[in-house]
């Protein structure tokens, strides 16, 4: 019923109702979805300066979406939008001069867009820019505006500011330290599914840290982080398998779940998989692959590898 009113206002050439026929369609709210066609809406309320549909339309041309992607068109289209204080423009119009997309990069012309769109309560905005203010990106670092303004975001729950404002809390930055806190904060987070939560908070399981130690906890949150592809779940789920803790010991499993650690860069699940692999533990014993994966995780970081007695026997 809406979409067939929209229409009849849209021919009449009203931007609102073409913008909001153009939602419909994008939709498939009470029509058929149609992404081109909605873009065609768009594009003519667009044109009337409706920021709306400037910065809808600037979204389709950043993903691709019925039009052919065009990211310095949706930087020319965030921009207009953002300048007649459309909150979300003005955060996604931040994050291409964040990332240099569309654009060239300046931080500090994304901290001023951050801060635009996050005076007006947009939660990504607030935490983007807490994470400026901690790592000192296009403003001086300042770890309590960061916890200020990650705690914005999070009362609006936000998984990955309730995730940041989780870690302050862990580590006493920019606030005093409070490890049941940052048990409470992990909770939030990964009860919405972000695999960094589910990690950081196995680890509080496993250690105790802020919650009673509880093993086999801490591997199914482990579970639910390696499967979206955390190279630190799948490294500490592997070392879960390989030693028995919170689960049936299963060394063929802990190889898997090291060689997935280790694909990404993991330097500690090269290691572990190298003495696998030089052992001949839950994979058949290969001394050149142990080497090869020694050597990498070296090249990662782990120097002291190369100091190990197991490294120099079979180097030299």
């Amino acid at each position: 019923m809406k979409s067939r009113l929209y229409r009849l206002s849209a021919e009449q050439g009203n931007r609102c109702a073409q913008h909001n026929l153009g939602v419909c369609y994008a939709m498939g709210t009470g029509v058929q979805r149609d992404e081109a066609e909605a873009v065609r809406l768009y594009k003519l309320s667009a044109e009337q300066g409706l920021a709306d549909a400037q910065y809808y339309l600037g979204v389709c041309y950043a993903n691709g979406r019925g039009v052919q992607r065009d990211q310095a068109e949706a930087v020319r289209l965030y921009r207009l939008s953002s300048d007649q204080g459309n909150a979300d423009a003005q955060y996604n119009l931040g994050e291409c001069y964040d990332n240099g997309t569309g654009v060239q990069r300046d931080e500090a012309e994304a901290v001023r867009l951050y801060r635009l769109s996050a005076d007006q309560g947009n939660a990504l905005a607030q935490h983007n820019l807490g994470v400026c203010y901690a790592n000192g990106t296009g403003v001086l670092r300042d770890q309590a505006e960061a916890v200020r303004l990650y705690r914005l975001s999070v009362e609006q729950g936000l998984a990955i500011a309730q995730y940041n404002l989780g870690v302050c809390y862990a580590n006493g930055t920019g606030v005093q330290r409070d490890e049941a806190e940052a048990v409470r904060l992990y909770r939030l987070s990964a009860d919405q599914g972000n695999a960094l939560a589910q990690h950081n908070l196995g680890v509080c399981y496993a250690m105790g840290t802020g919650v009673q130690k509880d093993q086999a906890e801490a591997v199914r949150l482990y579970r639910l982080s390696a499967e979206q592809g955390s190279s630190f779940a799948q490294y500490d789920l592997g070392a879960c398998y390989a030693t028995g803790t919170g689960v049936l010991r299963d060394e063929t499993e802990a190889v898997r779940l090291y060689k997935l650690s280790a694909e990404q860069g993991n330097r500690y699940a090269q290691h572990d998989l190298g003495v696998c692999y030089a052992d001949g533990t839950g994979v058949q014993r290969d001394e050149v692959e142990a080497v090869r994966l020694w050597k990498l995780s070296a090249d990662h970081g782990n120097e002291r590898v190369l100091q190990s007695r197991a490294f120099l026997s079979m180097h030299y």
